[in-house]
């Protein structure tokens, strides 16, 4: 699905991505992982083509995307929802989702019915400004923005972020019945790792913008853990 080869990415005179490899199975949810200021964001940022890369490959399903466009990674099916959700503050939940259906490729005009089956209160709270939901249904909605445009592939950058403890469940199974029931291949970035264990089937690992470690989830052991991910 998604291939990302020896990435090279830099923000000034600092090298901040070094030769990153990252492979997002059809069908998956892969989890990167690592501390604080390694890079996740960076790569993601690079992937939606956000950020300049200076070398390196991303492959979307034989579709080079390396030095196309940020729109065109939405036309060719990735949603991202980014760290902070960037919600609309001053439009309504409605006016939000419709700015997902710009990025559509088919032209469809209307929000697909499964965005309120996944989100109901969505449904409920369609004329409130997205500044007046709370953190954890901003997030609902900043899923079911890039869920409008009918992605085959979903980039979340730390979901559970700012977010309590009993939404975060919430999400958890939102994400699960999105790559369960939906088929839909997902993405996140988490720093959460019980969340990441019971989501992910795989993981990869950023340490010091560098891919350190990529393996089913079952096999992150604690030697990874406390060499890659321990504070």
């Amino acid at each position: 699905m998604l291939k990302v080869e020896n990435l090279n990415q830099f923000y000034g005179e600092s090298h901040t991505l070094w030769d990153v490899n990252l492979n997002v199975l059809a069908g998956s949810c892969t989890c990167l992982m690592g501390r604080n200021g390694v890079g996740k964001t960076t790569l993601l940022k690079s992937i939606m083509g956000l950020l300049p890369v200076e070398s390196g490959s991303i492959n979307l399903d034989g579709d080079e995307l390396t030095n196309k466009p940020a729109e065109l990674r939405a036309y060719k099916g990735i949603g991202y929802v980014p760290q902070g959700r960037e919600i609309f503050t001053q439009l309504s939940v409605e006016e939000n989702l419709r700015v997902g259906l710009l990025a559509r490729g088919d032209g469809l005009k209307e929000i697909p019915d499964f965005v309120f089956e996944i989100f109901p209160v969505l449904k409920q709270m369609l004329n409130r400004r997205g500044g007046d939901l709370s953190g954890g249904q901003q997030q609902q909605l900043a899923i079911g923005r890039a869920l409008t445009l009918d992605p085959k592939l979903l980039i979340l950058d730390e979901p559970t972020e700012g977010i309590q403890p009993n939404i975060v469940h919430e999400i958890g199974d939102i994400i699960i019945r999105l790559n369960k029931e939906k088929r839909l291949t997902i993405l996140l970035v988490e720093q959460k790792l019980p969340f990441a264990r019971r989501v992910a089937q795989n993981f990869c690992i950023l340490d010091k913008g560098r891919s350190v470690a990529a393996d089913d989830m079952e096999n992150l052991g604690e030697g990874i853990i406390n060499r890659h991910l321990t504070v």
